[in-house]
């Protein structure tokens, strides 16, 4: 599995004692948590903002890499706030922003890892712009702003375009980029996605949910990408 991060979205979690399943997370082994952030503006939904990634920071302390996909329309006025909450990588939406460019540098300069995202509709060409700006790509397999979508395949295309153009920028001694997926990302799927390219995925329902725990989930997860 060293070749593919999980990165469990909360937001599928026990929202009542979230800091109690992200550490079952943790402990299952899971280095990443994948914090999605919804104003209820940028996409029809509310989720959590900085006042509770700072109270998850407290309970899980130094650890997990916070991974906050920022879902929101004014990422380029409050970026900072998420950061100070102790999120260390910040993904924004290239639909949301206005000045991308400037927008990615002044994360990077705050000192956080800094990643952009694409809608399912979204050209992969506003990718590559930037691809030298970034430390991670995420691709939407769904639309966001709600959780139990089924997956988009038509993503594939996009998916493995940016694959070949990011070994490329690697190849030729440009910057590392992780290529996340995020949408109906499961067991028996997962190994699919890596042959993709994929290097980063976020697991939602698939890591927390009632059937078994998050470790038991996990090892099947591990299963696939080992079969």
């Amino acid at each position: 599995m060293a070749d593919v991060v999980i990165a469990p979205s909360v937001l599928t979690a026990d929202l009542a004692d979230l800091a109690t399943s992200c550490h079952e997370a943790v402990d299952a082994g899971l280095e990443w948590l994948h914090l999605d952030v919804m104003d209820g503006n940028f996409v029809p939904n509310l989720t959590f903002g900085p006042p509770v990634i700072r109270s998850l920071r407290a309970a899980l302390g130094d650890g997990p890499t916070f991974d906050a996909h920022l879902m929101i329309s004014n990422a380029e006025t409050c970026f900072q706030d998420y950061i100070d909450a102790g999120c260390d990588h910040l993904s924004v939406h290239v639909e949301a922003v206005t000045h991308l460019h400037r927008l990615l540098h002044a994360i990077r300069d705050a000192g956080a890892g800094v990643g952009i995202v694409l809608n399912p509709a979204t050209p992969v060409e506003a990718a590559l712009e930037v691809l030298e700006d970034v430390d991670l790509v995420l691709v939407m397999s769904v639309n966001p702003g709600f959780g139990g979508q089924s997956f988009i395949p038509n993503v594939e295309g996009k998916v493995r375009r940016l694959a070949k153009a990011i070994a490329k920028q690697e190849a030729a001694g440009g910057r590392a980029v992780q290529l996340q997926i995020d949408g109906g990302v499961k067991s028996h799927n997962i190994a699919k996605l890596r042959s993709w390219g994929v290097t980063n995925a976020v697991v939602g329902s698939g890591l927390f949910n009632k059937r078994a725990s998050v470790a038991e989930n996990l090892a099947e997860i591990t299963a696939a990408l080992q079969a």
